[in-house]
């Protein structure tokens, strides 16, 4: 039966899902603009997304700080150009009491289903056997917060302890023990310098070596910190240099990028002296194609004695340790898999269907897709954050989220100011979205060749911008409602086999 159509009181209701970098962005900016029914909808019992997750030693981000803050709650108070999780989680615990959000979050409430009415404009969202109803839909859920661990023979039969960096198990002693990293990715690149420290040995073995390159943390100067906090605006000098210098790595990715190469290698020749590490440690592909890296310590710690890569495939895990394809057996107190996320499948196991009962799995069968990796022909009202085409490689995600949070509030005024059931996004639009997307990728070296996170088994970049992001900037800054269909609460309900609706409004 469908739900009762019925006008909002004050505006739109709105779902926002996840309660991290992204969640919480949204729900500021809604009510900044006047929009206090909102609900976060957080899988947790505490915020802070990827930043509450990963808690391995080591833990940080490589993108300097000032860059890493909301520009509209810059804070003076850092001590360093690069932080760790805790000071990021500390961060957002501070900017969720700031703006009053703890009382609009609902906690340890993963929402695996949502179903869009067309009569009444509105979402019906479960988890588990709790039902919600909202009419807007905004998952800020990320790319990279669904571990994966590989599909490995007899992974399960190992007797020591095996956790994935994502899980960190902080009870295990790891001093002296012998231990495997399987994976050489953001994260092994992060906790092998912290665990190589008092490990007995550290073995990591490695599909593919990663292009890292130095990353230049340092403590701020007592009087740095003295005028960030006696004149704020000072701070946003140092975002945008921070932000131009991003813009211009960029072009690294369009270009030849032999100087970031010269540099990952002159850096690693200065503490590897094995012509052998060097060699399993010098990457096949252009920097860029898969993730680059940035630390200090990475270096320095492969080339000890007691730190070894093994490249020759994983054949099998046995209950001593591990045996590769060469037939070498290696036996291990600890296994940990640096393995990644499944970063692809957007909105993981949840269950969307839009107009007509449309899955969205269907709908992204070969490859997720949406109009500035923010809207889906057929879902109306739904919106999605760090979404498809929107990660980036040289940049700040938190500038590509604020860009989306913007752009979504505006729609939630749009449906609010006009009186609209609902607004959709044209399949035209869509695909000509996608097609320009697609095009930049063709162009970039994120389809170079190498395998990564950035795309499917097919090799469609799903994950990536592949432009300048003041770019993305420009086409977001104010929503186009004629790339919308829009319905009116009094337009009777209609529909086609596709699932897309018939607008019967149009706007400039």
């Amino acid at each position: 039966m469908a739900l009762a159509q019925a006008k909002p009181a004050s505006g739109p209701t709105v779902a926002i899902l996840g309660a991290g970098v992204a969640g919480i962005c949204t729900a500021i900016k809604l009510k900044q603009a006047g929009f206090t029914d909102f609900t976060i909808y957080e899988k947790a019992a505490e915020i802070g997304g990827t930043w509450r997750d990963n808690t391995y030693p080591g833990c940080s981000c490589d993108v300097p700080l000032h860059m890493y803050q909301y520009s509209f709650d810059m804070r003076p108070d850092w001590t360093k150009k690069f932080v760790f999780s805790a000071d990021i989680k500390a961060y957002l615990e501070s900017v969720v009491d700031k703006y009053g959000l703890r009382g609009h979050i609902r906690f340890n409430t993963e929402i695996d289903d949502a179903r869009f009415d067309e009569a009444s404009g509105a979402w019906t969202l479960k988890s588990g056997d709790r039902s919600f109803t909202a009419h807007v839909v905004a998952a800020g859920t990320g790319q990279l917060h669904r571990p994966v661990r590989p599909d490995i023979k007899g992974r399960d039969s190992f007797a020591g302890d095996s956790w994935h960096s994502a899980q960190w198990n902080h009870n295990v002693d790891l001093k002296g023990k012998r231990i495997a990293v399987i994976g050489n990715g953001a994260s092994a690149i992060q906790f092998v310098p912290e665990i190589a420290k008092e490990a007995g040995s550290v073995t990591v073995f490695q599909r593919s070596a990663s292009w890292v390159l130095p990353r230049p943390q340092r403590e701020f100067y007592g009087w740095e910190r003295a005028i960030y906090k006696a004149l704020p605006w000072t701070m946003n000098i140092q975002r945008w240099k921070i932000y131009w210098f991003g813009e211009l790595l960029f072009r690294s990715f369009r270009t030849s990028g032999d100087k970031l190469k010269q540099m990952g290698i002159d850096e690693m020749k200065l503490y590897l002296s094995d012509p052998e590490k060097q060699r399993k440690l010098t990457p096949d592909y252009e920097p860029g194609c898969k993730r680059v890296l940035f630390a200090n310590d990475w270096w320095p710690t492969m080339g000890m004695d007691h730190v070894d890569v093994v490249t020759d495939g994983i054949d099998e895990i046995v209950p001593s340790g591990i045996r590769t394809k060469d037939g070498a057996q290696r036996d291990f107190d600890v296994v940990i898999y640096s393995t990644g996320f499944d970063t692809t499948h957007f909105l993981g196991p949840m269950t969307m269907k839009g107009l007509a009962g449309r899955d969205l799995k269907d709908a992204w069968k070969t490859g997720a897709e949406a109009h500035h990796g923010m809207t889906v022909a057929g879902f109306p009202n739904f919106f999605m954050l760090y979404g498809p085409n929107t990660n980036l490689g040289h940049n700040s995600i938190i500038f590509m989220i604020e860009c989306q949070a913007n752009y979504i509030t505006q729609c939630v005024k749009k449906l609010r100011n006009d009186d609209l059931l609902y607004l959709d996004v044209k399949p035209e639009v869509q695909r000509a979205s996608n097609e320009s997307v697609q095009a930049d990728n063709a162009n970039s070296v994120f389809a170079s060749g190498c395998t990564s996170w950035y795309k499917t088994a097919s090799g469609k970049v799903t994950n990536n911008w592949a432009n300048y992001t003041f770019k993305y900037w420009w086409r977001v800054r104010r929503p186009n409602f004629a790339e919308f269909n829009l319905r009116t609460r009094t337009a009777s309900a209609q529909g086609n086999a596709d699932g897309i609706g018939t607008p019967v409004a149009a706007a400039e």
